[in-house]
């Protein structure tokens, strides 16, 4: 598998876990103490850091270091916007679209040489 696709999947299923333990105990724990929501979401993250890591040491054998963090950002909105409409029921911004752009801009720069 290359190794770009490698660093894809991995850090996508970091994200998932990452957008969880950021945001979803406000919907779950919000009538919690907040330490209680903490330790619940350092115990999400420690699987989003078991993905992360490798996705990075992996990626990093192809990638330039701003590539990696580009490209984590992209799969970061890319994660965080279905997340923010399904599971958090947001409502849809045309300013997800105008981010959107401007991150893929950002991948075509930092990747175009």
């Amino acid at each position: 598998m290359p190794v770009i696709l490698q660093t894809v999947i991995l850090l996508s299923l970091s994200n998932i876990f990452m957008t969880f333990a950021w945001y979803a105990h406000l919907k779950h724990l919000n009538t919690q103490a907040w330490y209680i929501a903490a330790l619940l979401s350092w115990g999400v993250a420690l699987f989003e850091y078991l993905l992360q890591v490798p996705a990075n040491r992996i990626g990093y054998t192809e990638l330039s270091l701003p590539q990696l963090k580009i490209l984590q950002e992209f799969i970061t909105l890319s994660i965080f916007v279905p997340f923010s409409l399904f599971y958090m029921q947001q409502p849809l911004k045309l300013d997800y679209l105008w981010a959107a752009l401007c991150l893929m801009g950002a991948v075509y720069f930092i990747f175009r040489s």
